[in-house]
């Protein structure tokens, strides 16, 4: 089953998002690499790396960031993964994002699927 990294600047916005989340698909891996090492405002390289390593289970990983320096350090994380055709870096808004990937890589959808469902939640119209 495809998993998730969440990555935002704020640890407290990513904690939150997990818990969403956790709910929403119990059975799939979402872990949040949110914040510094520190645990302060921010985004670390290395933790999202460490988070990524951790979620790989065999089917993929799809990373979901807010802007900037997540999408910076998601780029090097991947980079310092000996192994990382099977991770990649979702386009899309965080929350949105992260809930339709999460319930498509529930449903079994893969690594690419997941991805293109996370990416499409940005076209989602909230009010009509």
């Amino acid at each position: 089953m495809v998993s998730l990294v969440l990555v935002s600047h704020s640890p407290d916005i990513s904690k939150g998002l997990k818990k969403m989340l956790d709910e929403a698909q119990p059975e799939v891996t979402v872990l949040d690499a949110g914040g510094t090492d520190e645990g302060e405002m921010g985004t670390s390289a290395i933790k999202i790396q460490t988070a990524i390593e951790k979620a790989d289970h065999g089917d993929g990983v799809v990373i979901l960031v807010d802007f900037g320096s997540s999408v910076m350090n998601a780029e090097l994380a991947i980079d310092l993964i000996e192994d990382a055709h099977s991770v990649k870096i979702a386009d899309a808004p965080l929350i949105e994002g992260a809930y339709s990937a999460v319930m498509e890589a529930g449903f079994g959808k893969s690594l690419d699927e997941v991805v293109e469902s996370a990416v499409h939640a940005k076209d989602t119209k909230k009010v009509q």
